[in-house]
């Protein structure tokens, strides 16, 4: 079985945000890039513990990034991944990644391909689904649980107010999130192989962004705290009427 799972390097959640260019720009000075934790811990671990069941695996890993998302498509290729692949091109727009991908997996031949839910940085959720139409491909997004029995795999997706499980064929697109594995740290010995793993660089192909952003914005300051005394329930009910804001 060959799995290709999708990654992304995003600012690490301790991060500083901050803008630049008018605010049309994000500042990445002094940034630390990670791997998406949602394409980490979740997606790549899964493959990983299939690929612990059946030897015969392949784990194969796409990015579409410039050269600087090398280090974290090193430190996935330390986790588990078998080859990684990178698309020389960088773009925020859901969809020119989403073809980007989809034109590789298309020459791959690949059964499961993973993608996160989101990227922690843009929160488009929009990527995956992309993919699997542009493949002409099932999709089940939101995946909790994952099971492959043969060529059908049963997931466990969330939906408003529970959880669906449902029975899907081979091949297929899964967008995954908490839930679908529990996070690894690389060891040493994976750290010293994925020195030598294959790490392809390829062009992209032409494809039109549908997206840009125009401008962003950091969310409000928090105001301030008011204290008030256990003695004067009153004041604090006043308070609530007059001044909390309902969100």
């Amino acid at each position: 079985m060959k799995i290709l799972v999708c990654i992304s390097k995003t600012p690490d959640t301790t991060a500083k945000i901050a803008f630049t260019d008018n605010n049309t720009k994000f500042d990445t000075n002094g940034v630390q890039w990670i791997i998406n934790p949602y394409d980490e811990w979740y997606c790549l671990v899964r493959a990983i513990e299939l690929k612990e069941k059946d030897a015969s695996t392949v784990i194969h890993l796409v990015t579409v990034a410039e050269a600087d998302a090398d280090p974290i498509i090193r430190k996935a290729l330390a986790l588990g991944g078998d080859e990684a692949i990178r698309i020389n091109t960088g773009s925020n727009d859901g969809y020119y990644i989403a073809s980007q991908i989809a034109e590789w997996a298309k020459q791959g031949n690949y059964d499961l391909i993973f993608t996160g839910k989101e990227t922690i940085d843009y929160n488009g959720s929009s990527v995956g689904g992309m993919v699997a139409e542009l493949l002409d491909l099932p999709f089940v997004s939101l995946a909790t649980k994952f099971e492959l029995s043969g060529s059908k795999a049963t997931i466990t997706r969330e939906i408003e107010g529970g959880e669906e499980a449902c029975e899907v064929d081979l091949p297929l697109v899964v967008s995954c999130q908490a839930g679908v594995a529990e996070p690894r740290i690389p060891n040493m010995r994976g750290i010293m192989a994925a020195r030598t793993k294959p790490l392809k660089v390829v062009d992209p192909v032409a494809t039109e962004a549908l997206t840009g952003y125009v401008s962003f914005e950091l969310p409000p300051a928090k105001a301030g705290v008011k204290l008030v005394p256990a003695d004067q329930p009153e004041e604090l009910v006043r308070l609530l009427h007059e001044e909390a804001k309902a969100f």
